[in-house]
């Protein structure tokens, strides 16, 4: 399954959730699903449930079927909690990384901005969106990137939430991982145990 591409907010509508990696507009004034029944929810079955959790994680990161699966697969031959590490990987992509620096609107605004040569890690090109973060690596804008319209745009976004895992340089538009981010390191709500739950019976 692809990258989804159609009308954000009404899939944060359909799942209840705003996301904010997906889009930075709110649901608020139309907080419930699209359509003629939409302002009716139904009850969710259990697979419903641990579907809607899995659906907000791929929405919101940007990652088809296979990514995500195979996420939860790394997760669960790694130490401690899968859904921990699962958070912990998915947080941990560059795309993410320039969007919870501040540096895209979006993370898919921040994909655009890594596969055409604009991030630096470590002083050195990386045009791979989901290349892994380590401790202590810095993300910088290249030189003759920084008067791009986009990241002006995006200027701001980042005081929406907290990232105490990133040292964020606003006038240099880099950003160094201080810490590797948790569990909590999510800006929606999230029981990523359901979303274990759902793949637990795939793999």
């Amino acid at each position: 399954m692809s990258r989804f591409t159609g009308p954000r907010v009404k899939r944060m509508r359909a799942l209840g959730t705003e996301l904010p990696g997906l889009s930075p507009k709110k649901i608020d004034k139309r907080p419930y699903p699209p359509g003629q029944h939409g302002q009716g929810r139904k009850k969710l079955t259990e697979f419903a449930l641990r579907l809607q959790e899995k659906q907000k994680l791929r929405l919101n990161y940007g990652v088809t079927e296979l990514q995500l699966r195979h996420l939860v697969e790394e997760a669960k031959t790694s130490k401690g909690a899968t859904g921990h590490k699962l958070v912990e990987l998915l947080e941990r992509r560059l795309d993410n990384v320039v969007f919870r620096a501040g540096l895209a609107r979006t993370i898919p605004g921040a994909r655009q901005l890594v596969n055409h040569g604009h991030i630096l890690v470590n002083g050195k090109r990386v045009d791979i969106a989901s290349y892994r973060v380590s401790k202590g690596e810095t993300i910088s804008v290249r030189e003759k990137s920084k008067n791009l319209a986009s990241i002006a745009a995006a200027k701001g976004i980042a005081d929406n939430f907290q990232t105490p895992w990133l040292e964020v340089n606003r006038d240099a538009l880099s950003a160094v991982v201080a810490e590797l981010p948790d569990e909590n390191a999510v800006l929606f709500p999230l029981r990523v145990q359901l979303v274990v739950e759902y793949y637990s019976q795939r793999l």
